[in-house]
């Protein structure tokens, strides 16, 4: 069992850290909503109220925050892991950011003595609770081999995809399929309901067949009942849409349906629905039809 500081306690992050309590490990947790840590408490974990009391003994580095410069100041900030956490501690990313930053800052964690691994993760705030998460992990294999036991308690599908930055490159991918997966799913629905079908009927044949697929299995029912409680938000996927729009133009490869939805997300965050669940882009698609939303 590990000593594991916990940086994140969000949607994502607090399953996650619950479910390492569970098993086992000692786990102390930080967040700068400190309501957030009660979770962690209560499955036995601890709640500190700085990044440096979290991670002063801890052997296991975990990280879930938003975006790109939440990371960089989480380790690099003045009293953040950097200058805090045990040398040669195993600094874990589950977030999702840039590649390019996350190959700096994989830099100046060895440059710092550190070890660190890229391991964003799929599969929602459902498959966070119940530790079915698909891990995409970006590492040396070495590190990818240390890290695996904390990451076998978190995720279903672990893989190493290749050195430090080949995580963040293979989420942003997986963004660009679930967007656009959400995005026709919703287009699906409105279709059908304007025709007035069974929706349950239809939803029922339609995932035993070709178009079935875990965004229909995950968001079908969330469109259906216009219940849009986060699970992932639009904020969170617009920020992925900038990425995959960043690294793409770097590699100069065209995305034209991923430009689509992103400025499909864009208009939904602009219309006030970025702190909804990602399928909530169906809201976005009855403004364009001149529906009355539900």
């Amino acid at each position: 069992m590990s000593t594991i500081a916990f940086i994140g306690l969000g949607i994502m992050g607090s399953p996650m850290a619950v479910n390492l309590a569970r098993a086992g490990h000692q786990v102390i947790g930080f967040n700068p909503s400190p309501h957030r840590t009660s979770a962690l408490v209560e499955a036995g974990g601890a709640a500190v109220t700085s990044i440096a009391a979290a991670v002063k003994a801890a052997d296991v580095v975990a990280v879930m925050v938003p975006d790109s410069p939440d990371v960089q100041a989480v380790l690099a900030d003045a009293d953040g892991v950097f200058d805090s956490a045990p040398h040669n501690s195993l600094i874990i990313d589950f977030s999702s950011i840039r590649p390019d930053v996350t190959t700096e800052l994989a830099h100046e964690a060895k440059r710092r003595g550190f070890r660190i691994i890229d391991a964003p993760v799929s599969g929602g705030e459902v498959g966070a609770i119940t530790a079915a998460l698909s891990i995409m992990v970006g590492a040396e294999a070495s590190d990818f081999h240390a890290a695996k036991p904390i990451l076998d308690v978190v995720g279903k599908t672990v893989v190493h995809v290749g050195l430090n930055g080949a995580g963040q490159t293979v989420k942003a991918a997986n963004q660009l399929i679930v967007g656009g997966n959400i995005q026709l799913l919703a287009e699906a629905i409105l279709f059908l309901e304007a025709y007035k079908v069974d929706m349950d009927a239809a939803i029922k044949v339609l995932g035993g067949g070709l178009a079935g697929s875990a965004v229909l299995n995950q968001k079908a029912r969330m469109m259906l009942d216009r219940d849009f409680e986060p699970g992932f938000r639009i904020d969170l996927h617009h920020k992925d849409c900038g990425i995959v729009a960043a690294a793409a133009r770097e590699a100069g490869v065209v995305t034209p349906l991923g430009a689509v939805v992103a400025q499909l997300m864009a208009s939904a965050r602009e219309n006030g629905d970025g702190g909804l669940d990602h399928s909530a882009l169906l809201r976005g698609l009855e403004r364009l039809s001149g529906r009355s939303l539900a």
